[in-house]
């Protein structure tokens, strides 16, 4: 899925990265709106992991949808 539809479909796609990533806040989501860079931020500062892997699982979970 390429970013432009992650954007459309942001608000749907809410729910699940929620469930893939339950340390993210509500307001978190809000200020990422789709942004797949902050989003990667978002979770490697939340999981204490490296941003290589912040961006491999946001990759791994993007190939699911």
């Amino acid at each position: 899925m390429n970013n432009d539809r992650i954007q459309g479909n942001w608000k749907q796609l809410t729910g699940k990265i929620k469930a893939q990533w339950g340390d993210l806040t509500d307001d978190d989501l809000t200020q990422a709106e789709g942004n797949t860079e902050y989003l990667v931020g978002k979770i490697q500062e939340r999981y204490g992991i490296a941003k290589d892997e912040a961006a491999r699982q946001v990759r791994d979970f993007e190939s699911t949808l």
